[in-house]
């Protein structure tokens, strides 16, 4: 219990270091927290707003995949990836949410992930990399679905 009650406290230190700007030390005590889940949780923090701030994120993304990968529950390694990757998502990083949703096992989750990013390059005009992309997505159920959004999506363009 005291290792939760250290990595919670470490959070908030982290969150208010972001907050200032200081994403070197936000970053250095993010690695450090105990808790698995807290850690990536601060990693993850740190990084989307160093991707916000278009700062270089490249080395930051990679100790935060390595944490979420450390995670023990597997339900949570899936939602943590699943949030990263919409975040990067959010922010028009479109390889980076692809590249982070590699890591997720769960088919139907990766698929879900791959068909937002399709479609958000869909209403960027980006036809052909969003139809590439759907046309790969393994999840039939969720190929469907993007497919026929996709359709959609060019309607009102």
């Amino acid at each position: 219990m005291q290792e939760w009650y250290q990595s919670r406290a470490l959070y908030e230190t982290v969150s208010k270091l972001i907050t200032r700007g200081d994403f070197a030390n936000a970053f250095e005590i993010a690695q450090s927290i105990p808790d698995k889940g807290i850690r990536a949780k601060s990693l993850s923090m740190v990084t989307v707003e160093m991707a916000k701030q278009r700062m270089d994120y490249k080395e930051a993304l990679e100790k935060t995949i390595e944490a979420i990968m450390e995670i023990e529950n597997y339900e949570n390694v899936t939602k943590a990836l699943m949030s990263l990757a919409f975040e990067f998502l959010a922010l028009k990083r479109f390889d980076e949410a692809l590249r982070i949703a590699e890591f997720i096992k769960d088919v139907s989750n990766r698929s879900k992930i791959q068909a937002e990013v399709g479609l958000a390059l869909a209403r960027e005009g980006k036809i052909h990399e969003a139809f590439k992309i759907i046309n790969d997505i393994l999840d039939d159920d969720v190929k469907t679905w993007a497919t026929s959004k996709l359709a959609s999506e060019l309607k009102r363009g």
